[in-house]
């Protein structure tokens, strides 16, 4: 089976996407796409050239959480992700780094950073069980 050809003739055909799975089930092929809020399943059959298509546009909501998920998303979107964590992660140590250094606010930072570790700890405590 030539799945190069037979996902670009379906590219062709509207469907889009990267390709997710292949696989081949008896008589039949099948190859499924899949992006940000969207799926798409083909069954073809290579003898025939019959095909049968489902696909699924889970609209905005869905692209928006697949988005920021990084579910489905090509390369640079996941990088982008990668360095926007990293760079809150460094505001995040910033901050405390200052609330802790400075004199007025060290108590305070501290306190807040201890109930936060609390909290953190229960609401981990709690979805463990």
């Amino acid at each position: 089976m030539d799945w190069l050809r037979l996902a670009e003739d379906l590219r062709a055909l509207g469907l889009r996407g990267r390709v997710a799975d292949r696989g081949e089930a008896g008589e039949e092929v099948w190859i499924s796409f899949r992006a940000p809020g969207y799926a798409a399943d083909a069954q073809v059959d290579p003898r025939t050239g019959a095909y049968r298509m489902v696909v699924t546009d889970y609209g905005l909501v869905a692209v928006l959480n697949d988005l920021h998920k990084g579910r489905d998303a090509p390369g640079g979107w996941k990088l982008f992700l990668d360095l926007s964590a990293l760079f809150l992660a460094l505001v995040s140590l910033t901050g405390l780094l200052l609330g802790v250094l400075l004199p007025k606010s060290r108590r305070a930072a501290l306190l807040v950073l201890g109930l936060g570790g609390l909290l953190f700890l229960a609401l981990a405590l709690y979805a463990a069980r």
